[in-house]
Parts: structure tokens; C-alpha cells; sequence
């Protein structure tokens, strides 16, 4: 049997998409062994869901933020059926505890728990750590959050395992066709710089107040250049009050609540990407944007430079540097070769290593091995 345990899948961000990709695959592999699949989402309403992704669907049950209802459903469903061996996933560190108490019930059952970024970067609490080292795998995106698991987290190195987040199917762009047809209304003319994140307070690492403050250096060069945010969040008002005082609030666009195709002729009608971010654990955006075939600059912090190669498909800037970044979107916006080139490059390395059916083949390899072992 499989217990997947997940904080949410039904909602934006990038946790939630991942959460998504593994619940679909993990239900394609379980499916394929004649397994049984029980997942559980803390944060999603309650009740049944059911999601289709890549041709599979799964079936899971939201607890509408009930922690205990979660907990215990999770530990009645290890133990109603007596499986002696099976395997419990852990979605995010703050569900290590929960997949430990399964794991204690049934000492043969293997644990998997995935990590994002931030979250361990720093030592965990007593109970969430204790569990994260009860675990038979712990999964992380990129080399850096690899590294900070064994160093923050004291996890013996070989029970830790980089594995790259893939693209959602959703996005894979094979060309631009019919893009202006799903542009958002208020989706600004002009030469478009696109950054897509949620705009928390608690997030402010993500760089969207040093985009605004570089625009009115960019608009010297660039005075047809925008600035379109996707995403809401908390700190938007925050912000906007940025940018009026910035004297840049007439070129800042916030777009919210888009569709999947709306986002795509986002990606596809932008000239640049950017989220010049020093909290990114992977960066599923940076893919989105280099499927588009758009060059993309990043902070040079985390596990960005995993995805953004500096020089070769964007450019990496450090964190809180406005004049470095107006100066980064300026060269690939007035160089329009550079530009392409860029993008050209990102598209292949996403075809290449990201899509969708190579994030497939690595998880399954995992499960198997993980259960096999």
C-alpha cells in the first residue's frame, strides 16, 4: 500500500504543483504493481477530490486545515488492511512526524520525504527533525538544498538524493500559435518583463520589490519596457505603494486568478523572465518561462543556478541588486540575438532534462528502488 500525504494540491504555487506531479505519478506506479493509493490533503476542503494529470487520474480526501482528522486517517489507513510492507510520502518536512508514527506502526514500511528549499535551510524544531531522520530517502531539488539537509538536518548524506522537479504537461509549449487569443485583458503592449510567483510578506526573499525598484533605471534605456506581475498574496498592496513611489506605478501590471492558458500566452508574449529571488529551492517558473523559449534572469542564490545557467539560458544576479539587475534585463532586452540564443537554449535544456516524462522515469526509479531496497 501507498499513504501519500500532501498539504494541498488544489491550489496555485509551486509546493502545489509538485505535490500534483507526485500524487500522479506515484498513482501510475502504484497502479502498475496492483498497489493501493490513500492520499491525504491537510489544507484543501473536505472530502473527495479527484485530479487528472498526464493522462492519470488519483483520488485523494481533504481536511480542510484539520490536523488531527489528517493525522489519524492517515495512521487508520496503514493499519486497516495489515500490509507488512508499503510505503508512506511525505509531500513537505511538515509532515515527516505524521509519516514517522506510520512508519512506527509498521516497522516494515519504507518513508520517503520531500523537501523544497527554504524550509531546511535552517535547523528544523525537535519533532520535525527527529522524524526527517527516520526517513529511508529524503528527496531534495537542487544540489543546494541536497547540501543543507545533511549539513542543517544532520541526514547521513547517502539517504539523501537530488532529484529535479519536472515542467507541468500543461505548460509544454511546442510552438506560439493562437497565444494572443488567451492574453489576459489588461495584459500591457510593449516590451514585457514577466516575473510569477505569490507575494506573500512572509516571502519577500522572492525579489519582486527589487524588479520594481530596477524599472525606472530600465525605463532610461528601455521606455517602453513593463513590468507585469502574476500572482496575489498579501504583500501586493505593499508593493503597489512601491511602485507609485518608485515613480514606475503606471508600467507595473499585477494580474491574478489567470487560467493555464492565460499563463502560457503570458510566458509565449513576454521578452524576459525574471525573479531575481534568493529563497528559491528549484524554480518551476524558470522552467515554465525557457519552455516559452524566453531568456530568464535569476538570483544567484539556492538552487537557481541548477536551473538558470549563467551566460547560457539567462543570467544570475545577486539578490537585493537593483542596478545590477536593470542592467541584466537591460543587455538581453536591447540584445535581442543574445536574447534568442538564450532562449533557444533554455527550450532545449528543458526538452532535454525537465519535461514532464523525465521527472516520470526518475520518481518511478525511486519508488521502485525505495521499495525494492
Amino acid at each position: 500500500m501507498v499513504i501519500g500525504l500532501f498539504p494541498e494540491l488544489e491550489a496555485p504555487g509551486g509546493i502545489q504543483r509538485v505535490g500534483r506531479h507526485v500524487g500522479a505519478v506515484t498513482a501510475a506506479w502504484a497502479a502498475e504493481r496492483g498497489k493501493a493509493c490513500r492520499f491525504f490533503s491537510l489544507n484543501d476542503p473536505p472530502g473527495l477530490h479527484r485530479i487528472t494529470l498526464a493522462g492519470t487520474e488519483f483520488v485523494f480526501t481533504g481536511y480542510e486545515r484539520g490536523k488531527g482528522a489528517f493525522a489519524w486517517n492517515a495512521l487508520r489507513a496503514a493499519g486497516r488492511r495489515g500490509e507488512r510492507s508499503g510505503l508512506v510520502i511525505a509531500a513537505h518536512v511538515n509532515f515527516a512526524p505524521v509519516a514517522a508514527l506510520v512508519k512506527a506502526r509498521r516497522p516494515g514500511w519504507r518513508m520517503l520525504v520531500l523537501t523544497h528549499g527554504v524550509e531546511v535551510w535552517t535547523p528544523l524544531g525537535g519533532l520535525r527533525r527527529w522524524a526527517l531522520r527516520r526517513a529511508d530517502l529524503v528527496l531534495a531539488p537542487s544540489r543546494d538544498t541536497a547540501e543543507q539537509v545533511v549539513a542543517r538536518q544532520g541526514i547521513p548524506k547517502e539517504r539523501v538524493r537530488q532529484m529535479a522537479w519536472g515542467l507541468d504537461p500543461i505548460l509544454e509549449m511546442p510552438d506560439g500559435r493562437g497565444v494572443e487569443n488567451h492574453l489576459p485583458r489588461n495584459f500591457p503592449p510593449g516590451r514585457v518583463v514577466l516575473t510569477v510567483g505569490q507575494w506573500r510578506a512572509a516571502e519577500k526573499y522572492k525579489g519582486l520589490d527589487t524588479l520594481i525598484s530596477a524599472l525606472p533605471r530600465l525605463l532610461q534605456k528601455v521606455p517602453d519596457a513593463w513590468l507585469v506581475a502574476v500572482g496575489g498574496g498579501d504583500d501586493r498592496e505593499r508593493l503597489e505603494e512601491l511602485a507609485r513611489q518608485s515613480g514606475v506605478g503606471e508600467r507595473v501590471r499585477f494580474l491574478d486568478g489567470l487560467t493555464q492558458e492565460e499563463l502560457r500566452s503570458c510566458y509565449a508574449r513576454c521578452e524576459v523572465f525574471a525573479l531575481p529571488s534568493k529563497g528559491e529551492g528549484f524554480g518551476l517558473v524558470f522552467l515554465e518561462a525557457m519552455a516559452a523559449g524566453k531568456p530568464v534572469v535569476g538570483g544567484a542564490h539556492g538552487g537557481t543556478p541548477d536551473v538558470v545557467e549563467h551566460g547560457v539560458t539567462g543570467m544570475l544576479v545577486p539578490h537585493g541588486e537593483a542596478e545590477l539587475l536593470a542592467g541584466a534585463l537591460e543587455r538581453l532586452l536591447m540584445d535581442v540575438d543574445l536574447s534568442a540564443a538564450m532562449g533557444q537554449r533554455g527550450r532545449e535544456r528543458v526538452e532535454q532534462i525537465y519535461r514532464f516524462e523525465h521527472f516520470s522515469t526518475r520518481l518511478k526509479e525511486i519508488l521502485g528502488s525505495l521499495c525494492a531496497s
